[in-house]
């Protein structure tokens, strides 16, 4: 068994940037998790403390039930694939894909066998002999893919092998991922800063910010039932709109979610998951909308008027940006022509509710959560002025060691 587990685990750079902060992991055998956020989120870094590359400043790794926090690189069982070429030029394809049992000091035959097995899998057989300088983009990532599995690690690590592809080419690459852990049967973790990716390939998403865990769950849950604004920013392409300084109020039994011209009704389904509604009702606490550009349409029961500031196609899809009296912006997946006035109509049904300080989602899950169940499913982040403080406090404890060297 190869599940993987972190408790606790911290990373504090020395320029005080918090890497990691108390991070929790519990990885099954076999499972593909993605782990994804915007840049300097801990992404590369969790894989390098995993892989033994980095050491911690706390907590503990254990893979397989063993703890491995402290031991050598070389010594952990675990694979990563880099997004650059790492292949060493001088050495043929055979012997890059054999360096590393020829380094445990495999024997020959079993040399010979998982190479032949790997390059019979990645369709490397025909090139073995070549070098890296005289092979494709796709073909030195195939390699050293195959220099990944011919260890047969308990574990492996992709650093956004996909960056840099493109179209065709990039999809043949996920795929031949997507197909090799299948065969493999292995346990993968992929970094990448693209969503896109994450989302086609991963059973589970683990979403970073600042080295702090937003969220563990599934690409659908993470869609529908985000944590806080920064994952339900995160997850969706457009991303969604948010409408800030808002309030809730009640009037002759109907509840309303208003910004300044904006009085948007509350469906009763809605209204029922709200977490202490009685905090927020007709007082002075500030609410976050949230509604995705996909849940806006030129007809329904409630409207919003705007003018059209841009209108666009992406992938073939129709959207518009749309300006709303008080200095307040939407973008809709609808149609329209520039300088047009329009009808905004969200689904009444599918409207976000966030705290304004800590950012966390107001809405309780309902029935359509589908539940994996998994422990880290039931994480709940951090709020967002918490956050702030942790990061100012790794930065300025690492201040304080420096002026005592």
């Amino acid at each position: 068994m190869a599940g993987l587990t972190l408790n606790g685990v911290n990373k504090v750079y020395d320029s005080g940037a918090l890497a990691l902060y108390d991070i929790n992991l519990r990885l099954q055998d076999g499972e593909f998790v993605a782990v994804i956020g915007g840049e300097k989120s801990g992404k590369s870094t969790l894989l390098r403390v995993i892989a033994g590359l980095e050491a911690v400043d706390g907590g503990n790794i254990e893979l397989g039930g063993k703890d491995i926090t402290d031991a050598e690189p070389k010594d952990r069982d675990i694979a990563m694939i880099f997004n650059s070429n790492t292949l060493y030029p001088s050495l043929n394809v055979f012997d890059n894909m054999a360096y590393g049992l020829r380094m445990r000091r495999a024997s020959q035959a079993l040399i010979e066998q998982r190479v032949k097995s790997a390059a019979e899998i990645l369709g490397l057989s025909d090139i073995l002999l070549r070098k890296p300088k005289t092979l494709t983009s796709e073909q030195k990532q195939k390699v050293a893919l195959a220099r990944a599995i011919v260890r047969e690690p308990k574990l492996y690590l992709l650093d956004d092998p996909l960056s840099g592809f493109n179209g065709t080419l990039k999809s043949e690459i996920a795929n031949v991922i997507l197909n090799l852990q299948a065969r493999m049967n292995g346990t993968f973790i992929y970094a990448t800063k693209n969503v896109a990716d994450a989302l086609s390939m991963a059973t589970r998403i683990i979403v970073l910010k600042d080295g702090l865990i937003q969220q563990i769950d599934t690409p659908a849950n993470l869609y529908d039932y985000p944590a806080n604004a920064y994952v339900a920013f995160f997850i969706g392409s457009p991303s969604i709109n948010f409408i800030q300084n808002a309030y809730l109020i009640e009037e002759d039994g109907q509840l309303y979610a208003k910004c300044k011209d904006i009085k948007l009704p509350i469906s009763q389904k809605i209204a029922a998951r709200i977490k202490n509604k009685e905090q927020y009702v007709n007082c002075d606490k500030k609410i976050i909308i949230g509604i995705r550009p996909e849940d806006i349409y030129s007809e329904g029961s409630y409207a919003i008027e705007g003018k059209i500031s841009e209108a666009q196609s992406v992938s073939g899809e129709s959207y518009i940006s749309c300006d709303i009296q008080g200095g307040i912006s939407l973008v809709a997946k609808i149609e329209g022509a520039k300088g047009a006035t329009t009808k905004l109509c969200p689904d009444l049904e599918k409207i976000y509710l966030f705290d304004d300080v800590t950012r966390l989602n107001m809405l309780d899950r309902d029935e359509g959560y589908i539940s994996g169940g998994f422990a880290d499913e039931n994480v709940t982040p951090l709020p967002y002025d918490e956050e702030e403080q942790i990061k100012k406090k790794a930065s300025g404890a690492t201040k304080k060691n420096k002026g005592k060297k």
